[in-house]
């Protein structure tokens, strides 16, 4: 496949995999997934200038925590709720102390354990809380800082799918993504990401981007563990990688000292 189409091709799997924009996705093989995976950052920062208008649109006329808590809540339904479901049953999966299949068979179940109602709780609440403090900001900060943090957690993603991490089972989404994007996407991302985090922190340029660094990191310690504990990476483990890293950065952008 040329080049142009490929990246045609890849860029719409990439918003039909991460929003619930009607876009055909077009070919799906492994090459057009590596190189949606690779672009997932570009759709997690335009579901960023999405969400940041509604934040910034309802806190004209809402108390801040409201404008929050529905802005959240857009961005569950613009996403189906994947990576809370994948959070929530990657949670369960280690909470149950289980490897291999006995915690791949867990996250497979249709119901949400303890560990996955607490982790969904203790993300939304801190998504909530953050949001309704950047709606005090000014506009080009408060944008920044919401494109940021939705783009990192896409990031995430990326660097789950890079080169050297397997899948956990031999079908599925982990299956058909794992191993497929190159050290030279997974660096262009992190640039991307880093560019508007520049103007997430008034007066601080370099908060923004060191918490996009801190996320990945801790999105990378997490990934090591899981690929000893389930053998690789699944769908479930993508969207984990997803809440993990978007609310890492947004507790990043509003912390002080």
């Amino acid at each position: 496949m040329p080049a142009e189409s490929r990246l045609g091709a890849g860029l719409r799997l990439a918003v039909t995999t991460f929003t619930t924009a009607p876009v055909r996705p077009g070919r799906l093989d492994r090459a057009t997934a590596g190189t949606a995976m690779a672009v997932a950052p570009l759709v997690g920062a335009a579901l960023g200038v999405v969400l940041g208008g509604v934040l910034l649109g309802l806190s004209v006329v809402a108390p801040p925590l409201v404008a929050a808590v529905v802005t959240v809540g857009c961005g569950a339904l613009l996403t189906r709720g994947l990576h809370l479901d994948g959070l929530a049953d990657t949670v369960d999966a280690l909470g149950s102390y289980r490897r291999g299949p006995a915690a791949l068979e867990i996250m497979k179940k249709p119901d949400v354990g303890p560990f996955g109602v607490a982790a969904l709780v203790l993300v939304l609440l801190v998504q909530s809380a953050v949001l309704a403090e950047l709606a005090a900001r000014s506009w080009p900060a408060a944008l920044a800082a919401v494109v940021t943090a939705t783009a990192a957690g896409r990031l995430g993603v990326t660097v789950a799918c890079r080169r050297g991490v397997p899948a956990a089972r031999p079908e599925g989404l982990g299956a058909l993504v794992a191993g497929t994007v190159g050290p030279v996407a997974v660096a262009a991302g992190a640039v991307a990401v880093a560019l508007p985090a520049l103007a997430a922190v008034p007066g601080r340029p370099w908060q923004g981007p060191l918490a996009v660094a801190v996320a990945l990191a801790a999105v990378l310690a997490l990934l090591r563990h899981l690929v000893r504990r389930l053998g690789g990476i699944t769908g479930d483990v993508l969207g984990a990688s997803v809440e993990v890293a978007t609310t890492l950065v947004y507790l990043g952008v509003v912390l002080s000292g």
